[in-house]
């Protein structure tokens, strides 16, 4: 019979949209002390981080993050170069083994230190697409037209989600405090105005995952993973329809989506929150992105994990029993990872 696994502690930092002077280890120091405190554990069985070596401008920039950790005694310890929600992935693997009973996942990044949207091209294609000099938001807005034609959307109802979100960011101690969007801002790339982009965030996230008793020893409503799975769709944005995210769709079919009262998107560009709506089946009566989501706050390599993290507070302090956390990565929603939690059956 396979464990059972649940986030028992998440803690964030509070984000920030320029650079406050700290170094990577600095940022997150004070956040792991958090989460040891939170949880009583001085160790856990397993640690597994999410970074980018390009946002922080070194090669091997997680070994330096570790001394927040602290690596000595050695710890079983490892790495995602990719958003922190896959680390979580990793870890929960591990636990399914047997071997450990309790594992510390956290990702940080620091924007700010240099220009998001170029550093992002560094994932695309070599050969035939990175050689264009598209950048980020460029791509995005190419999938924003492809899904407003599609769907008859209008660009207000892009403008009502990023209202939406940043009023629930006001409402979050961690997040961005932004102004209301302006409808009379100039496009950043048509059809894509400046609000409908996440902000550039500095930031940092951990949640500890426990088994079985483990989990309901150190956590009195512990968010339990009923379903996690994530899928990709081509590399190539020509080789799919940008109007739709297939894998979404499949990863959330394959993890339960249906019937969540909250659901966390990892949505950097307002369009993306509609098409993920669309493709994990999420109706008016879940309640999306409470914390305001991605933009709000958007501390690139933590964002996903975020999403678990917040969604999986709400089966903390009881306000929800069945909740969805969504992270993705790659150009215009190519990979994605929808993981469902629960209380208590």
């Amino acid at each position: 019979m396979s464990r059972e696994i649940a986030v028992v502690s998440f803690v964030q930092t509070e984000h920030t949209g320029a650079d406050a002077g700290l170094s990577e280890t600095e940022m997150l120091a004070p956040l792991i002390t958090e989460i040891k405190e939170r949880t009583g554990q001085k160790r856990f069985g397993f640690t597994c981080s999410g970074s980018n070596d390009y946002l922080a401008g070194a090669p091997f920039s997680f070994v330096s993050a570790l001394d927040a950790v602290g690596a000595w005694p050695p710890i079983s310890e490892s790495h995602v170069e990719m958003d922190a929600a896959w680390a979580l992935y990793e870890a929960w693997v591990k636990l399914l083994h047997g071997e450990i009973d309790t594992a510390l996942v956290y990702g940080f990044g620091k924007s700010s230190q240099g220009v998001q949207r170029e550093i992002a091209t560094a994932q695309l294609d070599p050969y035939h697409l990175a050689p264009l000099g598209v950048d980020q938001v460029s791509l995005a807005a190419l999938q924003a037209r492809a899904y407003l034609d599609r769907a008859g959307v209008k660009e207000d109802d892009l403008r009502a989600v990023a209202a939406r979100s940043r009023a629930a960011g006001h409402d979050n101690p961690y997040a961005l405090h932004l102004d209301e969007p302006d409808a009379g801002e100039e496009y950043d790339v048509a059809p894509l105005r400046p609000y409908d982009i996440a902000p550039i965030t500095d930031g940092a996230a951990a949640i500890v995952l426990a088994a079985g008793d483990k989990a309901r020893e150190l956590c009195e409503r512990p968010a339990w993973i009923r379903g996690i799975d994530h899928r990709s769709d081509p590399h190539s944005p020509g080789a799919r329809d940008l109007s739709r995210s297939e894998s979404a769709r499949i990863a959330g079919e394959k993890a339960g989506a249906a019937g969540v009262e909250v659901a966390e998107l990892h949505a950097a560009f307002t369009h993306e929150e509609l098409i993920l709506r669309e493709a994990l089946g999420i109706g008016e009566a879940t309640a999306v992105n409470p914390s305001g989501g991605p933009l709000s706050a958007n501390p690139v390599m933590a964002t996903g994990l975020i999403r678990i993290g917040e969604a999986a507070a709400r089966i903390h302090d009881g306000t929800a029993t069945r909740v969805l956390g969504h992270a993705t990565a790659g150009p215009c929603l190519q990979q994605n990872l929808v993981c469902v939690l629960s209380g208590e059956k």
